[in-house]
């Protein structure tokens, strides 16, 4: 597991913790993974789930391997939604045909 840098930065009055690329990327990785944004920076010792959804939507929009693995995930589950709605229907077809028999 990638490890925060200790570095704090001063600004207006407060320490800012840097977090290094990889340990961005991982976060962001078990995010798209399907992991709860509280569970994950609960793991990797975050102060805020919001710095995970900022970190999420800056590698989105950089179009690095979090928004090939976003896309790749996003077919995966259209492919299985399609499987779902053919067995649905299938089976609200038998449902109609073996209930007329009654």
């Amino acid at each position: 597991m990638p490890t925060r840098k200790s570095n704090r930065k001063k600004r207006g009055g407060k320490a800012r913790r840097e977090y290094s690329d990889e340990l961005k990327a991982e976060a962001v990785q078990m995010l798209l993974d399907g992991h709860t944004a509280p569970s994950v920076a609960e793991n990797l010792g975050l102060s805020s789930t919001q710095l995970l959804y900022r970190w999420k939507a800056k590698m989105i929009k950089q179009g690095g391997l979090a928004a090939e693995s976003l896309e790749g995930r996003v077919r995966e589950l259209e492919e299985e939604l399609r499987r779902v709605e053919r067995e649905r229907d299938i089976l609200k077809k038998a449902l109609a045909i073996f209930s007329q028999r009654t």
